[in-house]
């Protein structure tokens, strides 16, 4: 025996199906069908050209879990069907990576692009191509989702986090981006109270995050039941423009909710309004936090942006002056740093204000790391701008899917488990598979069960799903 290994050999033995090293995994492909996800798939998604073959919800099913499981490519499919175990529980065979991706190019259209380019203006560059109608469908698939999960618990209050987030990319095709690499810069609608994301936007690299920020505002808007009653909004600065901003401040906005929407988005430091900030009287500004190298005020400012329509609501202007300490100096090579947002909630007060508008880096921005480092969704497949929004779209729904699992089955110690702890605990269970009275079994430790609860989340998955409507 070498020194450093231990003390037995590695015998290779026929393929077999009577194990497997993800008996937890499952669970997945359960939630999205106690959801009634595959009925909407089939009425949404349809991109075969014959009858014969794997079906969009056999593809789409295979691709959740492929996420789920920590693939980050089309090729990582191999992994799952070589687990002969898993697919005897799944009943079926895993597609090929070569079908999958054949699934993909089904969401590309060349002409949608060639119109993109046709329609924007002279002086533009950069453009925001149409979906074509199977990217469309796996919206919807997400819209059904969120209704479903949402009917859990008949939610009355929705607040929803915008954020757009980079792709890095060597793909040909990729544009460069603002942070000086290539990619693409999609951007993503969160509902907060659920863990849900609600709608996305897929971009090349070269389109800003505040160009034509209202379309996809509106589908998110769009996008949440009935039963929402209290609407809010979180954004940067990407949303801070006057169309946008019109569009949230009024309570008969087209296209949106009626009533009012809370919102506070990220002001741009303009030269007028910075001027404006730097002459605040020093009486005015409050002390904010001490940090260890800068000292933070804040105080209301009085600004109105453009052409703001006199009828209008008034807008409140809350800013932020950021000292450095001990003779440091920014980039810009002053020593103060002024930062300021826009809302129309009058009754919080200004610290209260900008700590609520700060919690968005634990929620949209946390999805942006989840998806992108655990989910896939970092790394785009192809050169094909249509395929790359179908795979960020159905990482999205994966965590979605992995967010309704856990508020639905799961105990609550798994309640806020990443998909790293869900894959660790639970989705890679070790289980043997046998027979018994006609009856397929599978058979896990004593000890997993205890720290993973199959069998509990099974049973509740079951009765969300006697909950569906018939058909």
């Amino acid at each position: 025996m070498s020194h450093g290994l231990l003390p037995y050999t590695v015998e290779v033995v026929p393929d077999a199906d009577g194990l497997t090293s993800r008996a937890g995994l499952p669970l997945v492909l359960e939630t999205m069908r106690a959801l009634g996800l595959p009925r909407v798939i089939r009425e949404q998604v349809r991109v075969r050209e014959r009858q014969s073959g794997y079906t969009e919800v056999a593809k789409i099913e295979a691709l959740v879990l492929l996420l789920a499981a920590g693939g980050d490519c089309l090729d990582d499919i191999a992994v799952l069907q070589g687990d002969g175990g898993l697919g005897r529980l799944l009943g079926r065979r895993f597609p090929s990576a070569d079908t999958l991706r054949h699934f993909l190019y089904a969401c590309h259209d060349e002409q949608l692009i060639a119109q993109a380019q046709a329609q924007r203006p002279p002086d533009r560059v950069a453009y925001i191509p149409a979906e074509n109608a199977a990217l469309q469908g796996l919206g919807r698939v997400t819209t059904a989702l969120v209704h479903q999960v949402a009917a859990q618990g008949r939610s009355t209050t929705a607040t929803l986090d915008h954020d757009a987030t980079i792709q890095e990319s060597h793909k040909r095709e990729a544009l460069p981006h603002y942070n000086g690499g290539r990619g693409y810069q999609p951007t993503a609608v969160y509902w907060v109270e659920q863990d849900l994301v609600v709608a996305d936007e897929y971009r090349d690299g070269n389109v800003g995050a505040g160009m034509e920020t209202l379309p996809l505002i509106r589908r998110a808007f769009a996008s949440l039941p009935f039963t929402v009653t209290t609407y809010a909004f979180r954004a940067d600065t990407a949303c801070y423009d006057e169309r946008t901003l019109q569009w949230l401040a009024d309570p008969a906005r087209p296209g949106g909710p009626r009533g009012r929407i809370g919102f506070t988005v990220g002001a741009d430091m303009t030269a007028q309004l910075h001027a404006v900030c730097a002459a605040v009287p020093e009486a005015r500004w409050a002390l904010f936090e001490e940090r260890p190298d800068e000292t933070v005020h804040c105080a209301e400012v009085e600004f109105t942006p453009g052409d703001w329509p006199k009828l209008a609501e008034p807008l409140r202007y809350v800013a932020l002056r950021i000292r450095q300490k001990q003779g440091q100096l920014f980039a810009s090579r002053a020593d103060t740093k002024y930062l300021a947002l826009v809302s129309n909630r009058w009754e919080l007060p200004p610290a209260a204000l900008l700590r609520w508008h700060w919690q968005k880096a634990g929620t949209i921005e946390l999805v942006h790391d989840i998806t992108k480092n655990e989910l896939g969704a970092a790394v785009p497949p192809c050169g094909r701008f249509g395929a790359n929004a179908a795979w960020y779209r159905l990482s999205l729904l994966t965590y979605n899917v992995l967010s309704a699992l856990k508020s639905l089955a799961l105990p609550p110690a798994l309640s806020t488990a990443r998909p790293k702890r869900l894959r660790f605990t639970l989705f890679t269970l070790a289980g043997r598979l046998v027979t018994h009275a006609r009856q397929l079994v599978l058979r896990v430790s004593a000890a997993a069960e205890r720290l993973a609860g199959l069998i509990a989340a099974r049973a509740r998955l079951a009765l969300v799903a006697q909950a569906l409507p018939a058909g």
